[in-house]
């Protein structure tokens, strides 16, 4: 067993590569995760700990958002997951002793693994004004530095409350209410920079901003598409649902630039099968997609059932009775389609003209469908209509409300859906603030606050003075990397509650705190006795989540209790809501919760259950579109597409597989073939050619934005990999430089780093 971190950052410039695999999990995924385990926890805590991840007696994995099945396996967790469990439960430690040996100025040097590698934060730290060293501070004196800058604001809105996934129901309904008590709405969080698209396309067109479907739907699937999404990677456990699907008979359509090993086949390590076999093929279509193809794909798509249906009206293509009973537009919505050009779809997708008519034979001979997406459809500029035209699919063959059919946002971290329920939102809905008014007995503003770009740019400005972010890794998820240092550092104050070192405690404000928190993994003990907390992951249902572990410093505070002392301290008298009740016993926030939110009534009943329970959805549930037109609407918008000039590649950001969001478990991206770094640049071995650069050569990432501004991102090993034509890949977050600051989806604000146009010049291999 050894518990120390690192000392000092790894080479990530010379990479090395062989051929990507073409399976997923099997007997390595169970040894990379034991071992990361191990090195992390040591061989008693992981047995300990993984045993009762997304157990109904333990603690909700802090990973993704995949739910838990009725009866979870014993080891209900998957590779990435056991990373993120290690990364949290590990015995390494960042203590006062570490900030004294450590100025900003260094930190501010190392990679993002390296500082992630040190170990959990043990004790408040502050940095003064014009110093280069935290310093510990007490719990009083941190709050009372806080409220000295929020009290001293012109405006509430010149504070924003920021919050990552991580947090729990509990933490994230405090934390609103503290926010809007305080007098402000800006209350961006990481869903404004993933399925912000999906919730305003989904909210426009069913009335509820979430997917429909449940679990066991996909088990009943006929055919699921999966569109921009790598579940290999970013949800693994969703391939055992892929799998069981299969099993009954499910067929699967992968929409996606870049071959993934773990939807071409997956090797389930809880099966006989899957350790010793070849596993299961998953994928039995797959559409290589030119990066922002995906309107022009659905749009022919439905172009075909529409005609499909006039040349043969009881073949079935559509369904007339759901479109007549249920739906809005439909006129208005098949003449856009009906204009779809198959020249022009070629074009925007790359694809092939036999590709497109087997994935509507495949279509037409499926009575129930699901699509799922993530991120390779809601940050390209035309996102939100992108997902318009997935539902528009959809509605046509009656594929909402059905059993096996539906839409699927597959949520990529643990709650960030959650809290979204709970009110971090920074244009909430009128209801919602209604409902605070009448429990709380105060004015809520009404006025929108900003959202994640929105609030960069008011730092930049200097509108903005205080940051204060309840969880996650801002500076490092945020895109226009220069921009946003630059902003962060304008700003008064900046705050973070965190578990573990990021690059977004390396630059500060003026002032900064680290306020360190409890883990998903720790023991919660408060007034009342031991605590749990809630959680939603990404198809709407409810469940507690109990850490075991004892925390990694005495002095850790829960997310709960931050909030409420911090409430306590900056709204004193003013404020009615028994704050102190609520750090003390977390059932008198849920019984709070039960009479502000719709779907929470009987909350601390129902979740007690096993598995907890659904929270309702009205088109699922009983057909029914809370929509402004009362039913769900067809939608009708231009097919948009990235333009690609001549010499010039459209790139993609994504994950590697060691690696969650910002959070990097290591230096490999073992299924892609590539280890032992990560400044690469996955290009077609003839793109690559074409513009002169040979399998391991080196090269500069220069982004062209429209107002003819550039960005570079220099030292990348290019990799010759069997992308789409035209297309290429890096990993975040050392692509977000090239992502501009406005360079965002129409409607939603979300970063658009899925179509950046960059071009490639020579650089040496040391650049990075």
């Amino acid at each position: 067993m050894s518990a120390k971190p690192p000392q000092a950052d790894p080479v990530q410039d010379a990479p090395r590569v062989v051929p990507p695999r073409d399976s997923a999990a099997g007997l390595p995924a169970i040894g990379h995760a034991l071992s990361t385990a191990r090195r992390q926890m040591g061989v008693r805590r992981t047995a300990l700990t993984l045993l009762r991840v997304n157990q109904q007696d333990g603690f909700d994995c802090p990973g993704c958002a995949w739910p838990e099945p009725g009866r979870p396996h014993t080891a209900e967790f998957c590779e990435n997951g056991a990373k993120a469990v290690a990364e949290e439960a590990t015995l390494r430690r960042v203590t006062p002793a570490f900030f004294a040996a450590h100025p900003v100025s260094e930190l501010a040097a190392r990679s993002g693994y390296w500082l992630g590698q040190q170990g959990r934060l043990t004790h408040p730290m502050y940095l003064p004004e014009g110093a280069d060293h935290y310093e510990p501070v007490s719990w009083e004196r941190a709050f009372d530095l806080i409220a000295e800058e929020l009290t001293a604001l012109g405006s509430p809105d010149e504070a924003v409350f920021y919050t990552s996934g991580r947090t729990g129901n509990e933490a994230a309904f405090l934390y609103q209410l503290f926010a809007r008590e305080f007098g402000t709405n800006n209350l961006p969080d990481c869903s404004n920079l993933c399925h912000e698209s999906s919730g305003r396309a989904l909210t426009e067109t069913l009335g509820v901003g979430k997917g429909s479907v449940l679990l066991e739907d996909l088990h009943r699937a006929d055919l699921i598409i999966v569109a921009g999404q790598n579940p290999g990677t970013n949800h693994p456990r969703m391939l055992t649902a892929l799998e069981r699907a299969k099993a009954r008979g499910a067929r699967i359509i992968t929409v996606n630039p870049l071959p993934e090993a773990g939807l071409a086949r997956f090797r389930n390590p809880q099966t006989p099968r899957g350790l010793a076999g070849r596993g299961t093929r998953l994928t039995d279509l797959f559409l290589q997609i030119r990066l922002g193809g995906d309107q022009a794909l659905f749009r022919l798509l439905n172009k075909l059932l529409l005609e499909r249906a006039e040349a043969d009206p009881g073949c079935g293509a559509i369904d007339a009775e759901f479109v007549r009973e249920h739906t809005h537009g439909f006129e208005e919505f098949a003449a856009a389609a009906r204009a779809a050009d198959w020249a022009q779809t070629l074009r925007a997708t790359g694809l092939e003209r036999a590709g497109i008519e087997q994935a509507l034979d495949m279509v037409l001979a499926s009575r129930s469908v699901i699509v799922c997406w993530a991120m390779g459809l809601t940050q390209h500029k035309h996102a939100v209509p992108t997902i318009r035209e997935v539902v528009n699919f959809l509605l046509l063959r009656g594929n909402i409300g059905r059993p096996g059919a539906g839409v699927c946002p597959v949520r990529g971290h643990s709650n960030v859906q959650g809290d979204r329920t709970m009110g971090i939102v920074e244009r909430p809905p009128a209801a919602l603030l209604d409902a605070l008014e009448r429990e709380f007995g105060f004015a809520p503003p009404r006025r929108p606050g900003l959202d994640v770009v929105d609030s960069i740019r008011a730092l930049r400005d200097g509108r903005v003075k205080v940051f204060f972010a309840m969880g996650g890794n801002f500076v490092a998820a945020s895109p226009d990397t220069e921009v946003t240092e630059r902003a962060m550092r304008r700003a008064r104050l900046t705050v973070h509650v965190s578990t573990k070192l990021n690059r977004s405690h390396c630059v500060t404000g003026a002032r900064a705190l680290i306020l360190p928190t409890l883990g998903r993994t720790e023991r919660d003990v408060q007034a009342a006795g031991e605590q749990f907390v809630t959680v939603e992951d990404s198809m709407g249902m409810v469940h507690a989540s109990r850490g075991r572990l004892k925390p990694a410093g005495e002095l850790l505070l829960s997310e709960p209790a931050i909030v409420c002392r911090l409430a306590r301290r900056v709204l004193g008298a003013r404020s009615a809501t028994p704050w102190a009740a609520f750090e003390g016993d977390y059932r008198l926030v849920r019984a709070r919760i039960a009479r502000v939110i719709p779907g929470f009534e009987d909350f601390e009943e129902r979740v007690a259950r096993p598995g907890g329970f659904a929270l309702p959805h009205a088109p699922r549930d009983a057909r029914s579109f809370p929509t402004a037109t009362g039913k769900a609407n067809f939608t009708a918008a231009p097919v948009e597409y990235p333009a690609l000039p001549e010499g010039r590649l459209l790139l993609q950001t994504l994950r590697s597989h060691d690696q969650y969001n910002t959070t990097i478990y290591g230096l490999d991206d073992r299924y892609r073939g590539i280890s032992g770094g990560r400044r690469v640049v996955l290009v077609n071995p003839e793109d690559a050619r074409e513009l002169g650069f040979a399998d391991g050569s080196y090269a500069d990432l220069i982004s062209e934005w429209r107002d003819g501004s550039e960005r570079i991102a220099p030292g990348f090993r290019v990799v010759h990999y069997p992308t789409a034509r035209g297309c290429a890949a890096a990993y975040y977050p050392e692509t977000n430089v090239l992502v501009p600051l406005d360079a965002t989806a129409d409607t939603s604000n979300t970063p658009a780093g899925k179509s950046l146009v960059i071009r490639l010049t020579p650089a040496a291999p040391s650049a990075g």
